[in-house]
């Protein structure tokens, strides 16, 4: 198998973004199989943890793009990898949360209100694919720290229950 063809799969998130169904969707919630064991870290660590997928997506999907000559193809789903974990950056380490994080960060991306849209039209190649999702991430992140906020309060550590 050709390098590029690695980096194209990875992209495609393993195979998952080849699903005739919604692959964005159908990617970004076995993503949060990922996030699952993540959420353990400590949130500096997490925070690294989603630097680290942002960076490493914006060559590889970049590349990915070239290779496939379409930009942010629907197949490539390392964005949403990045964008889903930034999102569930706030939220306890829960299923209803981590699906509640899912819905709005799906939101987000699929309607793409506002800078998500700006970013997804002006912005092209790697950058573009990661930094569309990011945006949405950080929405999806506000929209649900004020869910956590007003549904648990802060306890006197700091963290949200």
């Amino acid at each position: 198998m050709h390098p590029e063809s690695v980096l194209v799969l990875l992209a495609q998130g393993l195979g998952i973004g080849l699903s005739p169904w919604a692959p964005g969707t159908v990617a970004s919630l076995l993503f949060l199989l990922i996030w699952w064991p993540l959420a353990r870290l400590p949130r500096p660590h997490y925070m690294l943890a989603v630097l680290l997928v942002a960076a490493a997506g914006v060559p590889l999907c970049g590349l990915a793009a070239e290779v496939l000559g379409v930009h942010d193809a629907g197949s490539l789903v390392w964005d949403e990898l990045g964008g889903l974990l930034l999102a569930l950056a706030v939220v306890p380490r829960r299923p209803v949360w981590g699906l509640a994080g899912f819905a709005v960060f799906r939101l987000f991306d699929v309607f793409k209100p506002g800078p998500v849209g700006w970013v997804d039209l002006h912005l092209n190649g790697g950058v573009g694919i990661v930094l569309d999702d990011l945006v949405a991430g950080s929405l999806a992140l506000l929209v649900l720290a004020v869910l956590v906020c007003c549904r648990s309060g802060f306890s006197r550590d700091g963290r949200t229950g």
